[in-house]
């Protein structure tokens, strides 16, 4: 994971090119701006309406929640969330999933409080005021399948809920397996193997397709490149997801990972969505070699995903990469993404960020927490991250058509959908904190309509998204650190386009990135190095690894209600602090 781990017990969820005067036209919404001399070269972009990357899944984007966190059913959050567009939930919520007994909202020993608004009933009724459908992780760290199974009654049977994805356990990979301690999840069973988990992980699936046969079952996996991918422990034939796989293919409906790219720069950070075709790639043929003719319909999720591990966490650099790495995922074939997290809090004092405050915390809306003598906006003030996951609005709707698309400079992304009514819109991410950038647009298998169009922006220091008509089709100018979607209509007379076809299937062959380990005295060294141990947690991803980070938990596909991170609360004087996940982080109020 991302943060370094700590001891379960302790977690705490933890100028311009074109000048002045330019920029402020730019800003104000006047059309594409001539570049001034030794402005940046024009960054040309081309869209191929005509070819399909497949549909935008209609409950793509999710967002983690905790039975920790007492404020996620108010109505003002519901209403933020629901605008955002979010349509999956994920409940109970990180390691603490492994910890906590739904059927008596209990977790560990039962001594920690738990608020009781946040019970799987309160939940299920926060996910369908959202519209959003819910994932839920069963208890395999100190829970059964018998557990689990009742469950699936409870919900499917009895309330008539229609749950459709469980997760089994979270990370259960970083239960001290590999040597590092007694790792961040906990797993009572006395074989902590991936061979164990395996099996189990068959009669998980078994006793709860029993009471409905329609639930989809995840398996945890490693992701490709982050530790402890590829590891072997004493007594171990293969690796965790070789593992798992072999044993277990042929009774799960997708596989799950968590994917913390990280970075030492924001510059990093930016980039490592354009990672996730590798990641993809190998998981695709994890997949194609243990589930055979069923690979095809078994689903990747990631049910864990933000910035953290990197120098932003809700400044603008993590707003541009939260849109970033959920396009990117839908592109390569994800089903479900689930950022992490709805309400965080943290441990850590601010920092600031190419001049902007950043509260080094997990979550899109403010927790109202204090650290290092600063405190963050009132609780449920949005983040910049909000308004990045909240841009994809302007993108694209469920069961649009997400199309091909390419820039010809790193600095500027694309993403393109046909939307239902036959547009087409096109989403840019200037990456440059400090220049705008100049962008030419080309389109195969569509023709925009001539004049001004429509955008829909969110730059740094903004408390809202921006609608303006800017710019044309073929030309844009792009504020330094900006996220601007065209929404362009066909010109007169080509609404009936033909169907994008499909693209042919991408392959990627995996980078070689050196996977970081922190040794017993707390050095960070390359896996090589390091002894097998890796005290309390996961490293952090070294400056050169542009690889995700680790793996763990479910996703949803289908439409219905959505659940999220879940820790266990802790009374600390004014400040609830939750903590079930495994981050320097706190999951507060």
């Amino acid at each position: 994971m991302p943060w370094g781990r700590t001891p379960r017990r302790s977690r705490m969820l933890r100028h311009s090119a074109v000048g002045a005067a330019a920029l402020l036209a730019a800003s104000a919404g006047v059309g594409a701006l001539a570049p001034s001399a030794g402005a940046a070269p024009t960054v040309r972009i081309s869209v191929d309406a005509g070819t399909s990357l497949g549909t935008v899944p209609s409950s793509g984007v999710g967002l983690n929640t905790g039975f920790g966190d007492e404020h996620m059913g108010d109505a003002n959050v519901t209403s933020l969330m629901k605008a955002a567009g979010v349509r999956q939930l994920r409940y109970p919520g990180g390691s603490g999933a492994d910890d906590y007994h739904w059927k008596t909202h209990t977790s560990g020993d039962g001594s920690g409080w738990i608020p009781s608004n946040t019970n799987f009933d309160r939940f299920m009724a926060t996910a369908k005021t959202v519209g959003a459908q819910p994932i839920l992780t069963a208890n395999y760290g100190s829970g059964t399948v018998q557990e689990a199974a009742d469950w699936v009654k409870y919900s499917n049977v009895d309330k008539g809920y229609g749950v459709k994805y469980w997760e089994i356990g979270n990370e259960v990979y970083g239960n001290g397996h590999y040597g590092n301690g007694k790792g961040w999840e906990r797993d009572d069973h006395a074989d902590k193997s991936p061979r164990e988990y395996g099996k189990n992980l068959v009669a998980y699936s078994k006793a709860m397709k029993a009471v409905d046969p329609t639930v989809k079952i995840g398996a945890v996996l490693t992701t490709p490149g982050g530790w402890p991918d590829k590891e072997k422990a004493p007594g171990d034939t293969a690796d965790w997801n070789n593992t798992v796989l072999s044993i277990a293919g042929s009774s799960i409906d997708f596989v799950i990972v968590h994917w913390y790219p990280g970075g030492t720069t924001t510059a990093d950070l930016l980039n490592t969505p354009s990672n996730i075709a590798a990641t993809t790639s190998e998981l695709r043929s994890l997949i194609a070699k243990y589930t055979g003719s069923r690979a095809a319909s078994v689903e990747i999720a990631v049910t864990e995903t933000d910035s953290v591990g990197s120098p932003a966490l809700t400044s603008q650099a993590a707003a541009l990469f939260a849109p970033d790495t959920y396009m990117t995922w839908f592109e390569q074939g994800a089903t479900h993404v689930d950022w992490w997290n709805l309400h965080n809090g943290t441990d850590q004092a601010p920092t600031t960020v190419h001049g902007q405050t950043d509260y080094q915390d997990g979550g899109i809306l403010s927790a109202g927490t204090c650290a290092g003598g600063k405190c963050q906006p009132p609780r449920d003030t949005t983040f910049p991250t909000y308004w990045g996951i909240r841009s994809l609005t302007a993108l694209a709707q469920p069961g649009d058509t997400i199309v091909k698309s390419s820039s010809g400079n790193s600095s500027v992304t694309v993403h393109a959908v046909r939307s239902s009514n036959g547009g087409l819109n096109v989403m840019l991410t200037n990456k440059s904190p400090e220049n705008a950038a100049e962008v030419s647009l080309s389109y195969a298998g569509f023709t925009p309509a001539a004049g001004a169009v429509t955008t829909v922006s969110y730059a740094t220091g903004g408390t809202a998204l921006t609608t303006a008509e800017r710019g044309t089709a073929v030309a844009q100018t792009l504020p330094p650190y900006s996220i601007t979607t065209l929404q362009l209509k066909p010109a007169s007379g080509t609404a009936g386009a033909a169907k994008p076809s499909p693209a042919p299937t991408p392959t990627a062959a995996m980078p070689t990135a050196v996977t970081p380990v922190v040794s017993a005295s707390g050095t960070i060294g390359t896996r090589a190095q390091a002894a097998k141990g890796v005290p309390v947690g996961h490293p952090s991803p070294s400056p050169s690894s542009t690889s995700g980070g680790l793996a763990a938990t479910g996703m949803s596909n289908a439409v219905t209600y959505s659940a999220v991170g879940g820790l266990l609360a802790v009374a600390a004087g004014s400040v609830l602090v939750l903590r079930g996940r495994r981050r320097k982080a706190l999951h507060g109020k």
